[in-house]
C-alpha cells in the first residue's frame, strides 16, 4: 500500500527557493554591470577618453599612481556601494540578507574579471576599491532595509504598526485597570488616587463623617 504524501507546509514553497534566489542574483548582477556601463560611458564622454568594455571587465586600469586610476576606483565605489545598495533595498528588502547578496555580487565580478583577463587582479588599488565597495553596499543596504522595515503599516486607513501603538497600549491598560473592579468602576478612594474627580472624593469623605457620628 502506497503511503500518502503529507501536504507541504503553508508557505514552504515560497521560502528560500533556489530559482528565486538565482533570479535575484542574476538581476542584481545585471544591474551592477548596467550601472557600471552608464557611469563609465558618462565619465569617458566628459573626460574625452575612448570608451571600451575593457574598463568594466579588466582590473589594470584601477591604479593608485595615476589620476585616471583613482577615477576608475571611485566609479566602482559609486557603482557597487551606492547603486547596488539601492537595488538591494528595492529587490531584497531584508536586512539579514544584505551581506550575502552584496558579497556575492562582488565575488562574481572578481570571477568574471579573472576569466576575462586570464589572471588574478594584482593591483592593490583594485582590491581596495572592491573592499570599500562591498563595505558600502553592506552598510547602506542594511540601513536602508531596516529603515524600510520600521516604516508604519497602514490598513483600511488606520496605522497598525508605528508610533501610534504606544498610545493605544496605554489606553488598553487604563481600560483593563478600570474593568478589574465589579461593575466596571473602582472604589472612590482608589479612583481618587488614580486621578478621579474631586466631587466624588468629597462625597465619600462626608459619608464617612456622618457614619462615625
Amino acid at each position: 500500500m502506497a503511503r500518502r504524501r503529507r501536504p507541504p507546509r503553508a508557505g514552504a514553497l515560497s521560502e528560500l527557493q533556489p530559482l528565486k534566489i538565482a533570479a535575484q542574483i542574476a538581476t542584481l548582477q545585471a544591474l551592477y554591470y548596467l550601472a557600471a556601463l552608464v557611469l563609465f560611458l558618462f565619465t569617458t564622454l566628459v573626460a574625452g577618453m575612448p570608451f571600451s568594455f575593457d574598463l568594466i571587465l579588466t582590473w589594470d586600469r584601477v591604479r593608485g599612481d595615476t589620476t585616471q586610476g583613482w577615477l576608475m576606483a571611485f566609479i566602482w565605489l559609486l557603482d557597487g556601494g551606492f547603486c547596488m545598495s539601492v537595488a538591494i533595498v528595492i529587490l531584497i528588502a531584508r536586512s539579514k540578507l544584505v551581506p550575502d547578496f552584496a558579497l556575492t555580487i562582488h565575488f562574481l565580478h572578481l570571477l568574471l574579471t579573472t576569466l576575462y583577463t586570464r589572471s588574478l587582479p594584482r593591483n592593490s588599488m583594485w582590491w581596495l576599491a572592491m573592499a570599500a565597495s562591498s563595505a558600502a553596499a553592506i552598510g547602506l543596504g542594511m540601513w536602508g532595509c531596516r529603515y524600510r522595515e520600521l516604516q508604519p503599516v497602514f490598513f483600511l486607513g488606520g496605522r497598525i504598526l508605528g508610533s501610534g501603538t504606544s498610545s493605544s497600549t496605554n489606553n488598553n491598560n487604563n481600560n483593563t485597570t478600570r474593568s478589574a473592579a465589579p461593575g466596571g468602576s473602582l472604589p472612590p478612594d482608589l479612583e481618587d488616587g488614580m486621578g478621579g474627580s474631586s466631587s466624588s472624593a468629597g462625597e465619600y469623605e462626608m459619608s464617612r463623617i456622618k457614619t462615625s457620628a
